[in-house]
């Protein structure tokens, strides 16, 4: 990967759940990684949120205040046409990493 390989990552793991589910605040994308990685995976708002501004910078992703479901407001995050781009890269580079790691494994 190009960038830092956590920032990546958590990159590819924020484009990948907007891509799931078209927008989300915050709060959503954390509950929806540590769903998805059955707990496994946690964020911290302090990596999360800088991140999504990173992000939204570059032009990957849009936001937009809106109310939630329990009518408190809540910034939601969407992909752009350069987010998806980004993702596709961003997956591809992320296979490959781990086909690196593979191979290194099987020699170790």
């Amino acid at each position: 990967m190009a960038r830092n390989d956590l920032q990546g990552s958590l990159d590819l793991l924020v484009l990948k759940s907007l891509s799931h589910f078209g927008e989300l605040h915050g709060y959503g994308i954390v509950l929806h990684m540590q769903s998805a990685s059955e707990e496994l995976l946690s964020v911290e708002e302090g990596s999360l949120y800088p991140a999504l501004h990173r992000m939204e910078m570059s032009g990957w992703i849009k936001s937009e205040w809106k109310l939630t479901d329990t009518g408190r407001k809540a910034k939601y995050y969407r992909l752009t046409p350069a987010g998806r781009k980004e993702l596709d890269k961003a997956e591809k580079n992320f296979e490959q990493l781990v086909k690196g790691i593979r191979a290194i494994l099987r020699y170790a």
